[in-house]
């Protein structure tokens, strides 16, 4: 049996029907056509499906569609402003060769984030707790590192 959920997503009311056990990732990608955010392992472990709950970095493989009723919800294509331009941080990325695959690049750059706007100057240390959630197979993370404390420095 359906319900019915509303939330803010990307600035935008949204309204849903959706099953009970459809997770925020398969709500996004399947229903809403938002396919910035992977999945990645399904487990809530590789933070490649990391968006923003109410400014906070959540795993949205794990995550029941219906916990985001009456809340607010970020992914990366709520990053550019209305004239397209990229954000500071998804700038700071490709400045900083801190992409490679991509694959992660959605949710390091949403925790990164929720990171600078919680904490607009962070220590290297403060950076590499913030994305510990978040796995990387090609950067090594140095150049990511790197990229974050360079946005924080905007």
């Amino acid at each position: 049996m359906k319900k019915s959920i509303s939330f803010v997503l990307n600035g935008e009311p949204v309204r849903a029907e959706i099953e009970p056990h459809l997770t925020l990732l398969h709500l996004l990608r399947d229903e809403l056509e938002l396919t910035g955010t992977k999945e990645g392992c399904g487990m809530g472990e590789c933070g490649a499906c990391t968006v923003l709950l109410d400014g906070r970095p959540v795993n949205s493989c794990i995550l029941p569609a219906m916990e985001v009723d009456g809340k607010n919800v970020t992914t990366i294509e709520g990053l550019i402003d209305a004239q397209g331009n990229l954000h500071p941080i998804q700038k700071a990325f490709i400045e900083h060769g801190a992409i490679q695959c991509g694959f992660c690049t959605p949710g390091m750059v949403l925790s990164a984030k929720a990171l600078l706007d919680e904490n607009p100057k962070p220590t290297e240390e403060e950076i590499r707790n913030a994305i510990a959630g978040n796995l990387c197979r090609c950067t090594g993370y140095l150049q990511i590192v790197q990229a974050i404390k360079a946005a924080s420095n905007q």
